[in-house]
């Protein structure tokens, strides 16, 4: 690996780190409504797109790895979905046992599903279906998913005590992570797996973990569902910079589409989706 492409890697992985820990705090200070929605808005995704995009050999390697990421997104839904359906199967053990027993069978299960949707989306590329069209079936079946999750009202309490530095360092050390590899592996022209790795639940896990630790069951409880379905903005994001990275041919195009589509995914989806769930709760509050 050149020093370009190294120093890719090392930023990429840096930002995404910091974007982890400003952003997860968001559970903790605004509940699993508000917190939940503004946690999932495009963050590690941004540097992993930008540093695929630099480290891809061809722009249809890019546009793979991009078209991948909605079924990511799928998968990750279902990984927090897990945290409902998990816990309750497993006996009550200590509290660290039964933390650690739900943390391994729901990334167990979550890294089985992702081996099978890559060789899923594989046989149908080969089939003659376009990349970018499993990409964006795939982010109507997360939207669908994620309003399913979040139809039975559930209660989103804010957390009420503090969350430590380490805890925060730990979620930005796994978010660049999960980044850095990614886009080392597009270096290395692994499109699929790059694009699998760059939504890596490295949030969702740190978040659910540290969540269980410092607030209890009822925070990430309560934060699962606007989770699931705000997270579909990423999905958005990666699509439109799918399209619109290979039109541009300067640093301040690439800064720019990044940024219009990050806008763009947090107005259609996670702002319609924190208005929906606000809406829907007031409603139930109301007497």
């Amino acid at each position: 690996m050149n020093f370009v492409a190294l120093a890719g890697v090392l930023i990429s992985a840096f930002i995404a780190g910091l974007a982890a820990i400003l952003v997860t705090v968001a559970i903790e200070k605004w509940g699993g409504l508000h917190g939940g929605v503004l946690a999932t808005v495009p963050s590690t995704i941004v540097p992993a797109a930008v540093g695929i995009w630099l480290a891809a050999g061809t722009v249809d390697e890019f546009q793979v790895a991009m078209a991948i990421v909605p079924i990511g997104l799928i998968l990750n839904a279902g990984f927090l979905f897990l945290w409902r359906v998990v816990p309750p199967l497993i006996p009550e053990w200590k509290f660290g046992v039964r933390l650690t027993s739900i943390t391994i069978v729901s990334l167990s299960i979550w890294g089985l599903f992702a081996g099978l949707s890559i060789q899923g989306f594989n046989l149908l590329t080969t089939a003659g279906i376009a990349p970018l069209t499993i990409g964006w079936l795939a982010l109507v079946v997360g939207l669908i998913v994620g309003f399913g999750a979040t139809i039975q009202h559930r209660p989103t309490p804010r957390g009420r005590n503090s969350v430590s530095l380490l805890t925060l360092l730990v979620r930005g050390m796994a978010a660049a992570a999960s980044i850095g590899i990614a886009v080392w592996l597009a270096g290395l022209g692994n499109p699929l797996a790059s694009g699998i790795m760059s939504i890596f639940p490295a949030i969702f896990t740190t978040s659910m973990v540290a969540l269980w630790i410092a607030q209890g069951e009822a925070v990430p409880a309560g934060a699962i569902g606007p989770m699931m379905f705000g997270s579909q903005s990423v999905s958005l994001f990666a699509l439109l910079v799918a399209i619109c990275y290979p039109m541009t041919d300067s640093t301040i195009g690439l800064v720019g589409v990044s940024i219009g589509a990050w806008v763009g995914s947090v107005l259609l989806i996670n702002a319609t989706v924190w208005y929906y769930l606000k809406s829907k709760n007031d409603k139930i509050a109301t007497p």
